[in-house]
Parts: structure tokens; C-alpha cells; sequence
């Protein structure tokens, strides 16, 4: 399927290191989303690792802030930490800023946005997997944009893009290019040109995860670092590079 002749489409990488960085401007990500515990869904970064990834690769650093997993409804003490997070990622050089708030009724939490917004200064936000959890996809649009949110990563309120195919390609056309869309969750070198065709998204959002084995030669089992056991201490997450070549040279090659 021939994808639409207008610019080329952005590949925003989360990643959690300096080495996935690395790996994901080298292979040829336009932009990265900087988290850590991205088997989490992604978390506030550390400051430190912003600064040695801002150091390490030249491409726009966006940082996400979200301070636990779950839902997207935060009390006083977390959103302060959030709005301390932005205006210190903004300090340490972060190139735009990820996060999202929610009310209870799942609308929008446009006073926190804007309190955001306020502290982000110039950088652009993006409105992540939070949209996907709002009460009315294109209400929220109009939210953002109200809001002055430059972009929303979503897998169109599914499990995963493809299956959001239909409710993207609503957003799309509902933005108008109010805010840039951002298709993500499942996206692969297989199916990410019927994707971006289908739905006329011009950038998509992938972590490219692999797992790779501790270089630990001496291991005690039975000794958990978290309340829930992991299916093996021994293993990290890593960025696939080879991934990541072939997403971008499907969207090139179209």
C-alpha cells in the first residue's frame, strides 16, 4: 500500500539508557522518548540519565514524567512532583516533555495541563497513552489543543494501532493538523506502512525491546530485587537496532 507523498514519517524510540539511545539514533529514530522502567509503561527518568543521553546522541530528547504506573489520576503530592520533574527536566535540557492527566470522570485535567504547560515554558508537550484512556477521544483533541499540546501518542483508545486503525484515522481527520497524531503500541516493520496508509498518521512511536541476558558470571537465585519475583533477576531490556533500521527503512522504501 503506497503511503501518501508528503514528508517523510517521524519514529520516535522510548528508551530507558544511554546505550538504547545510542543504538536508536544511530539506526535512524528521528526523535526519542526518554523513560526508565519502560516494562512499567515508562516512568520519570533521572535526571543524571537525561543529561548523559542529552551528551550522547543528537537528536531531540523528549522526557517523559509520570511518577508511578497505573492510572492517570494523581493527588496533590504527585502532581507536584510532576510539575517539579518538568521544570527541572526543562533545566537539564530536555527537548520536549511526555505526560498526561486525567479526571475521574476521564475527561481531561485541563488545569494540571495548564499548570504544565506553564512550567514546560517553550517546549512542546505530548499528551501520551493517557488520551487512550479518556472518556472521548475527540473531545480531548480539542482539549489538547486548547491547551497548546503540540502532539498525542495514541493506539486509538485499542489494545494495540492496528486495532485502532479506525479511531486514528478519526483523529486525524478531527485534528486537522491542530496537533500531530502519533500512532503507537504493537508497531513493526510489518505492519507500520499499512498503518501510517491507513491511517494518515505522519509518525509513529515504538521501544523496539529486546532482552538481553546479565553479563553476571556470579548469581544467587532466590534473592528478588522487587515485591513481585521477575521471571529472571539475569535479564534487561535493550533497544533492538535491527528493529528500529528496518521500521525506518520500511517507512523510507515505501
Amino acid at each position: 500500500m503506497a503511503l501518501p507523498a508528503k514528508a517523510s514519517i517521524a519514529v520516535e524510540i522510548a528508551c530507558d539508557s544511554v546505550a538504547g539511545a545510542q543504538t536508536a539514533a544511530a539506526t535512524g529514530a528521528t526523535r526519542l522518548e526518554l523513560c526508565q522502567c519502560l516494562e512499567q509503561g515508562g516512568l520519570t527518568p533521572s535526571l543524571g540519565l537525561l543529561q548523559s543521553v542529552k551528551a550522547a546522541v543528537r537528536i531531540p530528547v523528549f522526557v517523559m514524567i509520570r511518577p508511578r504506573p497505573g492510572d492517570f489520576l494523581y493527588d496533590d503530592g504527585e502532581f507536584d512532583a510532576m510539575r517539579r520533574d518538568v521544570a527541572h527536566a526543562r533545566a537539564a535540557g530536555a527537548d520536549g516533555i511526555v505526560c498526561g492527566m486525567l479526571l475521574p470522570s476521564g475527561a481531561i485535567d485541563r488545569e494540571r495541563f495548564r499548570e504544565v504547560r506553564a512550567a514546560a515554558g517553550p517546549l512542546p508537550i505530548t499528551c501520551h497513552r493517557a488520551f487512550d484512556l479518556s472518556v472521548d477521544a475527540l473531545a480531548a483533541i480539542d482539549a489538547l489543543v486548547e491547551l497548546g499540546v503540540q502532539r498525542i501518542l495514541t493506539s486509538g483508545q485499542a489494545a494495540n494501532a492496528t486495532a485502532g486503525i479506525a479511531t486514528l484515522r478519526a483523529c486525524v481527520q478531527h485534528a486537522k493538523g491542530r496537533l500531530i497524531v502519533m500512532a503507537g503500541a504493537g508497531i513493526h516493520d510489518g505492519n507500520v506502512r499499512e498503518l501510517v496508509a491507513a491511517s494518515g498518521v505522519r509518525e509513529v512511536h515504538l521501544s523496539a525491546t529486546a532482552w538481553t541476558g546479565s553479563a553476571m558470571s556470579f548469581r544467587r537465585p532466590g534473592v528478588p530485587m522487587a515485591a513481585t519475583p521477575p521471571i529472571d533477576e539475569y535479564v534487561q531490556r535493550s533497544t533492538d537496532g535491527a528493529l528500529v533500521a528496518r521500521v525506518v527503512a520500511a517507512l523510507r522504501n515505501a
